[in-house]
């Protein structure tokens, strides 16, 4: 089987569940090219896990097209395909409308790269992925009603990126797809819940897949760690909720409690962050480590009394960050929200918190603290789960199964999608 994955940006900083999926899946026997929306950044391949080589995904098969030049090479083809790809892009556009200028912008940013890719890629595959719901989800929709082909398409959806706002064209992409993909059961209660009108058709159609971890790089240690070094993953921004982790950083320290914070990432909140930890009076027990490359961040969770995600809402579905933790043996302690509690088994293997409650929060990690057991306990039953759920060889096996038996039941991409077909 060979897929055409379509994904954002790659190289990125932060795909390291996306190279993980992709790793697994060619493990698995999958062949795949990668279409990425996004300009190329060469120097984010730094970032990268390692999985491009010769012997498992050469560069040749990730594909980059300026938007310029994506507008250039825009071909005439014939009338009849033409218009029907008019058609398309006006319904697609007059959705993204509605949410403001940006999704506007950026959902034109993709319709001429579908067309060349279309054009320059449209055979040779077996099947279709949009690894996200949102651009390259559009981006992956009209290539395949472009290249004319009945092989199957399918959908990955995943958190407030792609799935929880900004649903440009989602209703009319998820009634496409042969098989709707989800990173956590939550998203499939979510999509149900917000598309109730269609829930038995979108239900009948989704599989819950979560990422996966190669669990040999992520050596569990629950001895050796420091006594009060709380550390926090993630771009810099909003829906992390890491204001409130600084907050209940000063209700500790009014406690008699000191803990060291420390920042593994950057992002647009950086300098409000900074500015709250002076504010606080706590600025010298909070440390900004900035971007890391990913064994760099293994290693500082590696070296962690526990690894705090105070999410503030929906944003993340099941963040990654809490798998890797308890992988390594990191107590986690996080947000009772979205996928959540899945990663930390309903509070079993990790301490739930509910979002915005820094008294919450704060005891939370000062029970943590003081109870070396309690964090042993929660660091075997987390590496537990994570072997149980989270294993990449396994979930990418599974997942291959599951693409490879797909057959196209959906509308034929010759066929006019009209707008009375794609609300039933």
């Amino acid at each position: 089987m060979k897929l055409a994955v379509f994904t954002s940006t790659y190289p990125a900083r932060v795909a390291t569940f996306f190279e993980r999926d992709m790793r697994g899946l060619i493990a698995a026997g999958v062949s795949l090219d990668i279409f990425a929306v996004a300009p190329l950044d060469a120097q984010r391949w730094q970032y990268s896990l390692g999985i491009l080589g010769e012997d498992v995904l050469p560069r040749r098969q990730v594909h980059h097209l300026g938007f310029g030049t994506s507008v250039l090479q825009l071909r005439p083809w014939p009338l009849e395909r033409a218009a029907a790809f008019g058609r398309e892009v006006r319904a697609i556009t007059a959705s993204a409308a509605r949410f403001g200028l940006v999704p506007l912008l950026k959902t034109a940013y993709v319709v001429p790269k579908a067309w060349s890719w279309a054009r320059d890629h449209a055979e040779g595959y077996d099947q279709v992925l949009a690894y996200w719901g949102n651009y390259a989800g559009t981006c992956a929709y009209l290539y395949h009603r472009l290249s004319g082909r009945s092989v199957p398409f399918s959908i990955w959806l995943h958190a407030g990126t792609d799935l929880y706002r900004t649903q440009v064209f989602l209703r009319e992409k998820l009634l496409y797809a042969d098989s709707i993909l989800t990173c956590c059961a939550f998203n499939r209660t979510f999509l149900t819940e917000h598309y109730p009108d269609i829930a038995p058709a979108l239900s009948a159609k989704t599989a819950v897949c979560y990422h996966g971890l190669d669990l040999a790089e992520f050596p569990y240690r629950a001895e050796g760690r420091p006594l009060a070094t709380v550390l926090a993953v993630g771009a810099l921004g909003r829906g992390k909720g890491f204001p409130y982790l600084l907050h209940a950083a000063k209700e500790l320290a009014r406690r008699g409690i000191a803990i060291t914070v420390q920042f593994a990432g950057d992002g647009e909140e950086r300098g409000l962050l900074e500015r709250l930890a002076r504010e606080l009076g706590i600025a010298d027990r909070v440390r900004f480590l900035g971007w890391l490359k990913f064994p760099d961040v293994r290693k500082a969770m590696s070296e962690a009394t526990m690894l705090v995600h105070p999410s503030d809402g929906l944003g993340d579905g099941l963040p990654n960050v809490l798998r890797e933790a308890m992988a390594l043996g990191t107590p986690v302690v996080a947000s009772d929200v979205a996928g959540i509690p899945e990663a930390l088994d309903h509070g079993r293997c990790g301490v739930l918190v509910p979002p915005k409650d820094v008294g919450a929060l704060a005891d939370a990690i000062e029970l943590l603290l003081q109870d070396p057991n309690r964090q042993r306990e929660l660091a075997e039953r987390g590496r537990r789960h994570t072997e149980l759920k989270f294993d990449l060889w396994k979930n990418g096996a599974w997942l291959a199964q599951h693409l490879g038996a797909l057959r196209r039941r959906g509308p034929d991409p010759k066929a006019a999608l009209t707008p009375t077909a794609a609300r039933c």
